[in-house]
């Protein structure tokens, strides 16, 4: 699977998105069912959709809760979640600021963010707004290096600064309980200019100088061309792994009358 260097760059990263929110929403892979169900709590009722961005995470879990409401710091990525969710709230706020009120849902989610936030903030708020007992989400679509296609789709993206996403330790501790972890494989099917909205989306692209990004992009279309698992195909299968981990706030104990 995918290997990630830690940057240079990653505060310009990520405040990145909103630039690209609308390739963003267009390049970016969904969430498998059976994941999004491993990270839910049984009977949850009420879900924030932390770092929802465009909200990509937020369709699927609107499948499943009754009640999903969606926090975004940016701009740019909220306006593309009004667009493609209008009828679900999006509100400004992070990790780090939460917009809810204590005690206000069943389970937090986090898709493709938790290491862009302060974990020395973000964890007291996220366990704030969490019900005594709720559960924290994290989860990180990645795509599968161990098919060579893909493995030398990762070497030409890694011609930028790519962040270590830290999928396989995300820091989180007390008061939640240890992590438990799960992978889930599945496939996304995409077009070629799929591909290359993909591609355009990460943070490390996006932050390139436009020629750099140029090359960038010349390269995934020259593989697409050249190898015999993609070229000529109207669809291209790219194989991912969900990383996926859950952890539960401690349950309160009420002090003795």
């Amino acid at each position: 699977m995918e290997q990630t260097e830690t940057g240079v760059n990653s505060v310009a990263q990520a405040h990145s998105f909103g630039a690209a929110a609308s390739i963003y929403r267009a390049g970016r892979p969904p969430y498998p069912a059976d994941a999004v169900q491993w990270l839910l709590p049984t009977g949850a009722d009420r879900v924030l959709d932390l770092g929802a961005g465009s909200g990509q995470l937020t369709r699927s879990l609107i499948e499943h809760i009754p009640n999903v409401v969606a926090v975004e710091p940016s701009v740019g990525m909220r306006e593309e979640f009004t667009l493609a969710l209008p009828d679900t709230p999006v509100h400004a706020g992070s990790a780090e600021r939460i917009p809810l009120d204590d005690e206000s849902v069943d389970a937090v989610l986090v898709a493709q963010a938790w290491h862009w936030v302060d974990p020395v903030l973000a964890v007291p708020e996220v366990a704030r707004v969490l019900r005594s007992g709720g559960q924290l989400g994290l989860l990180w679509n990645i795509r599968d290096e161990r098919v060579d296609w893909v493995a030398e789709l990762g070497q030409i993206m890694r011609t930028g600064d790519e962040i270590d996403m830290r999928t396989d330790r995300p820091n989180v501790g007390p008061p939640f309980a240890e992590l438990e972890r799960a992978d889930f494989e599945w496939t996304f099917r995409l077009t070629r200019s799929g591909l290359l909205d993909l591609v355009a989306s990460r943070s490390y692209i996006i932050t390139m100088d436009p020629v750099s990004r140029a090359k960038v992009l010349a390269r995934i279309d020259a593989l697409v061309d050249r190898h015999p698992d993609l070229a000529g195909r109207d669809e291209i299968a790219l194989p991912y792994v969900t990383r996926c981990s859950r952890t539960r706030k401690a349950i309160a104990i009420e002090p003795p009358a």
